[in-house]
């Protein structure tokens, strides 16, 4: 019992120091850093903002310093400036520049960079707002406008065959799982609609081709290295295995789950201050919503999965790819197909 008791005393006075050490880093670091910034404007004449807007190129890299910067600040007016009104943004920075002693006649470029760049923090925030408002509210069959919205999404991917009633098994015919799509939109709400029927509109040709696909999939070409690890058994099998295909709409709401979940965590700020020259919008998240939908039917065929009990392996995969890809400061998930066009702000 005594050996229990000194072993607990022992790990508890371990949890001890350790936390001790780690509020004491932190406040030493905290304190360092003020410091670093006292010395640094002394040198330079110019306070962190400036510093960051001169000698950091526009997009995410500025954008995302400079959101750190006002959110790690221990000035109020700084620290709320990243959640106004984007009606106040313009009387926020002049506010900023008094308080900083920033003369704006003569660096009225800092105006404009901090305009741009809050633009951007703020729409963030709205953006994510206006996403989550979408995904809370669920389907209403009831709803003539919900309605009106999924069978036009049935018209854009099926034109040029009609649907015989609502209540229809041809549902299936474009990913749904049952007669009556409602059902699948619990999950990401009119949210999951939304972008399908924006894919399918914005991008038709494109989402056709898709939708083709997961229907009657085909097998990705066999490189010559990957023969050449094959037994002639192996071979053979390989050959004649059939590619799996995937619900459509099923694919296309877990997707939008994905870039959901993307947007709330920050790991879209990347893009979107990368493509957006003020502040991101829904059609912003429409664009990113059709690009990993065109990048993971891509995936899908070059990962050739046994069967579809493979989606979440190969859907995790794909999610850390995109996150790595979202790490590097430049990336813009932005390539140029037409539900792109007139987004893009290289």
């Amino acid at each position: 019992m005594k050996h229990f008791l000194s072993s607990s005393g022992r790990v508890l006075s371990f949890v001890f120091d350790r936390m001790l050490f780690q509020v004491c880093l932190y406040f030493y670091c905290k304190f360092l850093w003020r410091c670093l910034k006292f010395v640094m404007r002394k040198l330079t004449g110019r306070c962190e903002l400036q510093r960051i807007c001169y000698n950091t190129k526009p997009g995410a890299s500025r954008t995302m310093k400079i959101e750190t910067s006002l959110r790690d600040s221990k000035s109020k007016l700084l620290q709320t400036s990243v959640s106004v009104h984007p009606d106040a943004i313009e009387k926020t920075i002049e506010d900023i520049m008094e308080l900083k002693k920033i003369n704006p006649d003569i660096n009225p470029q800092l105006g404009i960079s901090l305009q741009a760049c809050l633009l951007q923090i703020v729409g963030y925030r709205n953006l994510i707002a206006d996403v989550e408002k979408l995904r809370r509210e669920p389907y209403d069959s009831d709803n003539p406008q919900h309605e009106e919205m999924l069978l036009k999404l049935w018209k854009f991917l099926k034109p040029n065959t009609p649907l015989e009633s609502r209540i229809s098994k041809q549902w299936c015919e474009i990913g749904f799982q049952g007669d009556d799509p409602k059902t699948d939109f619990r999950g990401m709400g009119l949210l999951g609609l939304y972008n399908l029927q924006y894919f399918a509109e914005r991008d038709a040709v494109a989402a056709q081709q898709v939708l083709s696909d997961s229907l009657h999939p085909k097998c990705r070409d066999i490189t010559k290295e990957e023969i050449s690890k094959f037994s002639k058994a192996e071979w053979e099998k390989k050959r004649m295995d059939k590619a799996i295909g995937y619900s459509f709409a099923i694919v296309g709401i877990n997707i939008t789950d994905l870039a959901y979940n993307l947007l709330v965590s920050g790991a879209l700020k990347t893009h979107f201050y990368n493509i957006a020259p003020e502040a991101p919008t829904l059609s912003h998240f429409q664009q990113t919503f059709c690009y990993l939908m065109h990048e993971f039917h891509k995936f899908w065929i070059e990962e050739d999965p046994m069967d579809i009990m493979e989606f979440n392996r190969v859907r995790e995969k794909f999610r850390k790819r995109i996150i790595r890809q979202l790490q590097n400061p430049d990336m813009a998930l932005c390539p140029h197909f037409a539900a792109s066009e007139g987004l893009i702000n290289m």
